[in-house]
């Protein structure tokens, strides 16, 4: 859709407004704001209440107002004379923060297939890449992760300003800030919002809107309310935060890219979307990890504010008549001195006796029905989510083996598996847009847009060097592997190159360790007599095992011959 023309026009899009309030919701249990997730499940935000949504969800799922309407503590208001002591569990946040790490705790290797362009090109370009994914690059990169488990998706934007950095950058951009145009699943057009900070008159609402198309970007500055969009400003000048635009665009607010394709990349987090089946135009905007769980999510804080509340309740409290206080004279009360915090006056007779006049309460504290709830819907919710405990550092965290980690981490690394497929295309994308405006725009040389690129992510449990030696030994003792293979095997983040230098290097070591052996056979040396000169006790005669060392070098495709191919 290109930029709305002036006028009453609704904004955010009524179209958008279903996934909008799903990743509101999905924002306010990654955020952990308390005052949002009262707002989201009992307040104004509700979506579930108005006439477009109405049509398509049949009853409010957040509030029960009575009935067979879902009941959530979220929704409850406070009652009346307390104050409000609800606790959130942020579960939602480590979900998430989890999900980066296991995906962007390293930096992928990304390299250039060299058929696609010449050796040279191919070094200088790669060389380019890995400047791209330096730390800041790396850094904003696992931010994006992070959003897209929490909210479904994410966007990121290739950037460039000469006049701050040498090289474009990246930047992540949250769902609810774009309205996307999908053709055969693929993002087609993208229209990037903001709102920008107020004016003189702080009721009006300044928006900037960039509408992305292959090739160009048309920028369009707007004055309006909360829900309108408003009037289009004659020039992009007439706000302070957009001044710099003017020298970037033309009359019309347009800017060429110069470059044959959208400076944005989508980023899903997984598929296919159970929320919004039905809704049009968002199937590819991916499922949130936290899709599902709410009301497992609802009930942990539920459970953990009920066991605060439990210790609040369980301080002791005595009861006693209000004639055993001390008076403090006419009209100014009375007073009992023992430790004012267990102390409670109440307006009862006093039997006389004062074993029977006061009388003690203290309420149990459930401590291990309140754990017990807690820990089973804390790992109902990881389970649900595609995570297993042990990355959360339930029970089991004691692992000896690298084999016992990826056993019970196993359900977290399918998950982050699955999380690479959708994250490995968009990353080669990113980069490949950042490569044409780098060429473009930042004056880059030596560095080929066009070339082909791969990506492979680390392992996410680095083997254990114990197992992996032994394993090497068997297979050496059976003959069933290679001196290339045993590197390999031990350094798999190794490119060919790396791993042949060091089989060399091996193959060199074993030269020089080797004993000297007689060249013509005469069947023996003086170093390998006897002083009696009798042989060898063990009746081996000298040269019988000659040629042995070069005949297991040559199997390994190892010697002089092995070096020269290599």
């Amino acid at each position: 859709m290109p930029l709305p023309p002036s006028g009453n026009t609704a904004w955010p899009p009524p179209a958008l407004e279903i996934p909008h309030a799903d990743m509101d919701m999905w924002r306010a249990w990654y955020s952990g704001n308390t005052e949002h997730l009262a707002a989201v499940y009992g307040g104004p935000t509700n979506y579930r209440s108005n006439a477009v949504a109405r049509q398509f969800f049949d009853v409010d799922q957040r509030r029960a107002a009575g009935g067979d309407q879902l009941r959530t503590f979220w929704g409850q208001d406070v009652t009346p004379g307390q104050q409000a002591a609800k606790l959130h569990v942020p579960i939602a946040a480590d979900i998430a923060e989890l999900s980066a790490n296991l995906l962007w705790a390293d930096v992928p290797t990304v390299s250039v297939d060299l058929d696609s362009t010449d050796k040279v090109t191919a070094k200088t370009t790669q060389a380019q890449i890995g400047r791209y994914l330096d730390d800041r690059g790396h850094a904003k990169l696992r931010e994006g992760a992070e959003l897209t488990a929490g909210l479904s998706n994410v966007y990121l934007r290739v950037v460039w300003d000469t006049t701050l950095r040498p090289r474009p950058w990246t930047d992540v951009i949250a769902p609810e800030a774009v309205v996307p145009t999908w053709r055969w699943g693929e993002l087609a057009e993208a229209i990037v919002w903001r709102e920008l900070a107020p004016l003189v008159d702080e009721s009006k609402v300044w928006r900037l809107l960039e509408f992305h198309t292959p090739g160009a970007i048309e920028y369009g500055l707007y004055e309006g309310g909360t829900d309108t969009l408003g009037i289009r400003a004659d020039s992009l000048a007439d706000h302070p935060d957009t001044e710099y635009l003017v020298a970037r665009t033309d009359s019309q607010g347009r800017q060429s890219t110069g470059i044959n394709r959208l400076l944005i990349t989508h980023v899903p987090n997984v598929l296919p979307n159970r929320v919004w089946e039905g809704v049009p135009n968002t199937a590819p905007l991916g499922r949130s990890d936290l899709s599902g769980v709410e009301p497992l999510m609802d009930a942990l804080d539920e459970s953990w504010t009920s066991w605060m509340r439990d210790l609040r309740l369980g301080k002791a409290r005595l009861l006693i008549p209000q004639s055993m206080l001390d008076t403090d004279g006419p009209g100014a009360g009375g007073s009992y001195n023992l430790e004012q915090e267990v102390q409670v006056a109440l307006n009862m007779l006093d039997s006389g006796d004062a074993k029977d006049s006061i009388t003690e309460v203290q309420f149990k504290i459930r401590v291990e029905e309140h754990e017990r709830t807690a820990k089973a819907l804390r790992r109902q919710i990881l389970s649900s989510a595609g995570y297993s405990a042990q990355s959360f550092g339930e029970e089991g965290t004691v692992a000896t083996t690298a084999t016992e980690v990826t056993a019970r981490k196993e359900e977290s690394l399918t998950t982050r598996g699955t999380k690479i497929l959708y994250q490995r295309p968009a990353l080669l994308d990113h980069l490949t847009t950042m490569m044409m405006v780098d060429v473009r725009h930042c004056g880059a040389k030596g560095v080929d847009p066009a070339a082909e690129l791969t990506a492979s992510w680390p392992q996410a449990v680095q083997p254990d060097p114990e197992a992996t030696a032994r394993t090497l030994s068997l297979l050496d003792a059976a003959g069933a592997i290679s001196t290339f293979m045993k590197v390999k095997m031990r350094e798999p983040s190794w490119d060919d190159a790396e791993i042949m230098a060091e089989v060399r290097r091996i193959r060199d070591d074993k030269q020089s360790m080797a004993p000297t052996i007689d060249p013509f056979n005469t069947g023996g040396s003086e170093e390998s007599e006897e002083p009696n000169g009798e042989s060898d006790s063990d009746g081996t005669e000298a040269g019988s095992d000659e040629g042995q060392d070069e005949t297991e070098d040559e199997e390994e495709g190892g010697g002089s011959r092995g070096l020269a191919a290599a």
